[in-house]
């Protein structure tokens, strides 16, 4: 009898340890499975609306209506085309020109009235911020345009850095150009700043030496040198895809690990990179 008690006494204590054990087992799976998500969010591909989000009634690219309906889907961030006016005054537009006129030889005083095509008139950098810092969660992926020569490049560099000072929005601004001085201007006027270039025809290794932080390519290079995602990634440099607006094509550059795409199609990217 007593050596029953015994063996009912030690099976009793495995019992118990067996439960624990597999108690434990099943936090650590769950503690796996909250990990794994939690990287998947923070790797999920994030979108960018290109110019705005401008694809619907009431807007218009690049105008101050399309970052405000960009900034209430909540994505990660809205693009637009900065140009300064030949007498120092910082516009948001796509175009070289507005109207006939072309921006970087013309005065203010003659483009301020033109309208968008929401009726709009043409926007200030200014009055664009002041938009852009009601939502400090919107990301502003500012492109500041090449212009004419390395003396007004610089000029609108120093400019657009000091005015995004002046907003309060330094740590939600994001810098990309065609130009690679420019990008060159903002990592030594702005060094804490994201700067990505957009031209297509550098490495991230070479662009990693001028402290470029990321690499913003069309969508046509990146299909062709995919090679470069993973090289950007290898040298803590970010990489985005532009103008992505076709739904296989969004999958396919989320399948390549890219970590941002630009698009026109701004539902369609939030829809596919949230599954």
């Amino acid at each position: 009898m007593k050596i029953l008690e015994k063996w009912i006494t030690f099976a009793a204590c495995i019992t118990k340890k067996i439960i624990i054990a597999m108690k434990i087992k099943n936090i650590i799976c769950l503690l796996l499975i909250a990990a794994l998500r939690l990287n998947h969010v923070s790797a999920q591909t994030k979108v960018i609306a290109h110019r705005g989000y401008w694809d619907c009634d009431g807007s218009a690219q690049n105008s101050i209506a399309s970052l405000q309906k960009a900034q209430e889907l909540k994505i990660y961030g809205s693009e637009f085309d900065v140009w300064l006016t030949s007498d120092g005054v910082l516009v948001v537009n796509h175009d070289a020109t507005i109207e006939g006129l072309k921006i970087e030889d013309t005065p203010y005083a003659q483009l301020k009235d033109l309208s968008l095509k929401n009726g709009e008139k043409l926007p200030t950098l200014e009055a664009y911020l002041q938009q852009g810092k009601k939502d400090k969660k919107t990301k502003l992926i500012l492109e500041l345009k090449p212009h004419s020569t390395k003396e007004k490049e610089d000029k609108a560099t120093a400019a657009v850095v000091k005015m995004v000072a002046k907003a309060g929005v330094k740590k939600q601004t994001e810098y990309i150009s065609f130009s690679l001085n420019i990008c060159k201007e903002f990592v030594r006027l702005a060094p804490k700043a994201e700067v990505a270039y957009l031209n297509g025809d550098m490495t991230p290794q070479e662009l990693k030496a001028l402290k470029i932080t990321g690499i913003d390519y069309n969508l046509a290079v990146l299909k062709k040198n995919k090679h470069w995602i993973e090289e950007a990634h290898k040298l803590k440099m970010t990489v985005n895809v532009w103008t992505v607006n076709a739904e296989e094509d969004m999958k396919e550059m989320i399948a390549a690990g890219v970590d941002f795409i630009t698009t026109d199609k701004v539902l369609i990217a939030i829809k596919i990179s949230t599954f």
